[in-house]
């Protein structure tokens, strides 16, 4: 009996939903040495470009083998909206044609009228939610799909070939003058479409990607995942060894009120949420944020 050759049949995987100790398993078996990998992971992490052609530095034998396990698939922005406070808003289109949003917002302005370079990135982790909160505009259109871990990761690193781009055609730098190594974004919140805590594992790879030397070297306290109370998750999450921030989207301060507008509120009252969240500020030490939307004559009573 012939065995059939998976390797032979396998579909590539992109590039950035892999770990460093992944590409390099692939790139060893070829027989390259481990220093390849970190290159690799330059080109699409440090330098961000979008094909294997661009990896100058790479052997012409490396960057022919590269596309029979892996795939570079950029998001497209279907639309971008500017606010007159800076803050920009990206609808990327997907490769299934689906959408889903990013939102890049800038520091305010300080009291002594100067605004800081700091950058925070709104990143979306499923297309729709399944949810309901009453509130939530991605719940009115329902659940679709889990984001794959690349499509998270390629939010950030499309804004900042966003920014590049810009800084370009401003004239302000050239292609051979752009600062190297220098991120727009410093800060994520995971706080867009969907519910972070139902993706887990493909959240939690990405955020590894994210904060890695070797991947966009974001600091784990500049990272904070918001929830809308899945408990088994925050405990999960409790476990990481990153100090990741954690958000709570309260938006009220009894079950009877909380469970009218959220309906998670069902599954994991607020007696199991407050003791998933002491268990993760033991565990990490760190502040809990809460994020509460004012509903008039629903959740802005003197009880609540």
């Amino acid at each position: 009996m012939i065995v059939p050759d998976e390797t032979a049949t396998a579909v590539p995987r992109d590039l950035r939903s892999l770990n460093d100790a992944e590409v390099g398993e692939v790139l060893a078996g070829w027989g390259h040495k481990s220093y390849r990998t970190r290159q690799l992971l330059d080109w699409v992490y440090k330098k961000r470009v979008c094909t294997f052609d661009e990896m100058t530095d790479l052997s012409q034998e490396l960057r022919a083998q590269l596309p029979e396990a892996f795939r570079l698939q950029s998001l497209e922005c279907a639309r971008e909206q500017v606010s007159s406070d800076g803050t920009v808003k990206f609808l990327w289109q997907l490769a299934d044609g689906e959408l889903i949003e990013s939102v890049l917002i800038p520091a305010s302005v300080g009291q002594d009228g100067k605004r800081s370079d700091r950058h925070t990135l709104c990143v979306s982790t499923q297309v729709g939610c399944a949810y309901g909160c009453k509130f939530c505009a991605s719940g009115i259109m329902g659940y679709r799909r889990n984001l794959d871990v690349f499509e998270i990761v390629d939010q950030v690193l499309s804004v900042e070939r966003w920014r590049r781009d810009h800084l370009v055609e401003s004239g302000e730098y050239s292609e051979d003058t752009l600062p190297k190594g220098q991120t727009l974004v410093n800060n994520l919140v995971i706080m867009g479409m969907g519910e972070p805590l139902a993706n887990y594992d493909n959240l939690t790879k990405a955020l590894h990607i994210l904060n890695a030397p070797w991947g966009m070297n974001i600091g784990a306290r500049k990272i904070t995942v918001s929830t809308s109370g899945l408990v088994p998750q925050i405990r999960m999450l409790a476990e990481e060894p990153q100090q990741y921030h954690l958000a709570i989207s309260l938006h009220g301060a009894t079950d009877e009120v909380r469970s009218q507008i959220m309906p998670i509120n069902r599954k994991y009252p607020l007696e199991a949420l407050l003791s998933a969240c002491e268990a993760y500020q033991q565990a990490k030490g760190r502040m809990i944020w809460v994020e509460y939307i004012l509903i008039d004559e629903i959740n802005t009573g003197m009880d609540q």
